[in-house]
């Protein structure tokens, strides 16, 4: 998926990119969009995604865990994540890569 994404989202950035990871979760951002266009945006295509992350739901903060990383406080609000699960197939990538773009 990140690959794709790369592809299709030339600014995304994949934070921990390079680092011991769940393979199935990516958290990224494109510069130029905040993280809750992007999930209102991906919900209206049919794709469920989370700005930030999983303990942080519903805070409606900028990302620590980002910030720690390095992010600053607006590159922290850009981010989400998308889990892929089991059923995921190839083409189901296909949304998040259109509707960033």
């Amino acid at each position: 998926m990140e690959a794709r994404l790369a592809d299709a989202v030339p600014d995304v950035v994949f934070h921990g990119a390079k680092a011991a990871r769940l393979a199935n979760t990516s958290c990224n951002r494109p510069d130029r969009l905040t993280g809750e266009i992007q999930v209102m945006t991906l919900d209206l295509a049919g794709v469920a995604v989370s700005a930030g992350s999983a303990c942080s739901s519903g805070k409606g903060r900028p990302e620590s865990f980002l910030q720690a990383m390095g992010a600053d406080s607006e590159a922290a609000k850009s981010a989400i994540r998308v889990s892929l699960g089991l059923a995921t197939r190839p083409e189901d990538v296909g949304p998040v890569c259109r509707c960033l773009d």
